[in-house]
């Protein structure tokens, strides 16, 4: 499988200009491309090749904008490639070729957002405490674990607050983790992160709640900046910088909690949560914009991908049960539903059998037992073999049986034949009605009027 493996990487002045330099000219040949592109859509004309594109935007414009001759090729052929594949992935979304949310076409790239450069190949070098890009030089990087093994490639990326990484994409094996026999439902939440289904819970750092009023500071300042000033880079550099800080709490904590729970138990079930969904619901129809704030402070969707990764990289069991389940309502006893419960209500004692629950550690268990209870019924349903109607004629030799479906089947058809002839019944009797002959004489005189 493949692992991208991330490191921070610390240019000096001479290689930032070199690296906006190679950033700008990826940015340039995928703008120009995408508006080419653009322009024969709008003609009635198809696509071109990612080998016409290259004819057109890097060999032939390096003829007359010498500046592109100034970076490395390799860039600008992986910007192309990646434009080629946005394409497709939009193309398989609308023939349905492509599973899952539907992909929307490429856009054009700014140079106020995160920026990329892609090398591939034998164009780069990894040494000791450096990594040689050509016409580039050697960048220091800061090894913060070892490789798994040699990578494809490499890709810079400068983001918002002006940091730069190296991101590396390796294969690796899975490694497989000792057995414990520990099976645990997690029931995420907004007041408690994750709950288990065992009764530990995993309080969430909340990053964005805990830097609201410094953001809001320095998002005021920097509105009252004029556009275009050095003033105001200065403070949206501040804004994305602390965005970042936010960004690297949250994910830290996730990843945390993800790698703990993996090397815990063998297996591990989530409720299918629509994340987005809630989300948009909460912003878009204002119904409970903080709840979708709150929401996308905790990272659930983030949580559940890092945790199915690490599952199969380790070799663990990872399992999501319907969102439809009633894990909140039900009894993890007896199984009594008590209905839909207000967010406020966090313990209820149920009133078939007087079991005190906690609401989140309840939904665990029940988050567990609603994978339990599956996992029985495909055991069954594969133990069980279909019959067809030829081993019903030739194999089964009891007449019981059969005289039971012959029984089952006359009664199916006096049912049919008795709706049958209620249908005419009530067809006569309507016909009847709408006559005026067959009416009193008071009708016959109103109808011959």
């Amino acid at each position: 499988m493949k692992a991208r493996y991330k490191y921070r990487i610390y240019p000096n002045h001479v290689q930032i200009q070199k690296l906006s330099q190679l950033f700008g000219c990826c940015r340039y040949v995928w703008n120009q491309s995408l508006a080419h592109c653009n322009q024969l859509y709008a003609d009635g004309i198809k696509k071109p090749s990612y080998t016409d594109l290259t004819k057109q935007f890097i060999t032939q414009a390096k003829r007359e904008l010498l500046w592109l001759k100034e970076v490395a090729s390799t860039p600008l052929q992986q910007s192309l490639k990646d434009l080629d594949q946005a394409y497709k992935n939009f193309f398989n979304s609308c023939t349905g070729k492509r599973k899952g949310i539907k992909v929307k076409p490429p856009k054009f790239k700014s140079r106020k957002s995160r920026q990329t450069a892609r090398f591939v190949g034998v164009n780069y070098q990894i040494n000791r405490d450096k990594i040689y890009l050509p016409k580039v030089g050697k960048i220091k990087i800061f090894w913060s674990r070892p490789l798994a093994s040699q990578p494809t490639s490499v890709t810079i990326i400068r983001d918002s607050a002006h940091r730069y990484f190296a991101s590396f994409v390796v294969e690796t094996n899975a490694e497989f983790l000792p057995k414990t026999d520990n099976y645990i439902g997690i029931d995420l939440g907004i007041s408690t992160f994750a709950t288990l289904s065992n009764g530990e819970k995993y309080e969430a750092p909340k990053p964005l709640k805990q830097n609201l009023k410094k953001l809001a500071k320095f998002q005021r300042k920097l509105v009252k900046t004029q556009p275009g000033s050095k003033r105001r880079e200065r403070r949206r550099l501040k804004v994305a910088k602390l965005h970042g800080k936010i960004k690297d709490m949250r994910t830290d904590f996730l990843h945390k909690l993800s790698t703990n729970l993996v090397r815990k138990y063998d297996t591990i079930v989530l409720e299918d949560l629509n994340v987005s969904g809630m989300v948009s619901y909460g912003m878009l129809r204002k119904r409970n914009p903080k709840l979708a704030k709150a929401i996308s402070d905790l990272g659930w969707r983030q949580f559940r991908t890092l945790t199915e990764a690490k599952c199969e990289k380790y070799g663990r069991e990872f399992r999501v049960i319907n969102r439809w389940e009633p894990t909140s309502q039900k009894c993890s006893c007896c199984g009594f539903k008590g209905g839909k419960k207000e967010l406020n209500v966090r313990e209820w004692t149920c009133i078939s059998c007087g079991t005190f629950h906690d609401r989140d550690v309840n939904a665990a268990v029940n988050i567990l037992n609603t994978l339990t209870a599956q996992t029985v019924v495909m055991s069954r349903e594969a133990s069980l073999q279909p019959i067809t109607k030829v081993k019903k004629a030739v194999e089964l030799e009891n007449p019981v049986q059969l005289s039971l479906f012959n029984e089952v089947a006359e009664g199916q058809r006096s049912i049919i034949y008795r709706t049958r002839s209620s249908r005419k019944t009530r067809r006569k009797k309507q016909a009847s009605s709408n006559d005026v002959s067959t009416r009193p004489e008071s009708f016959k005189q109103r109808a011959s009027v």
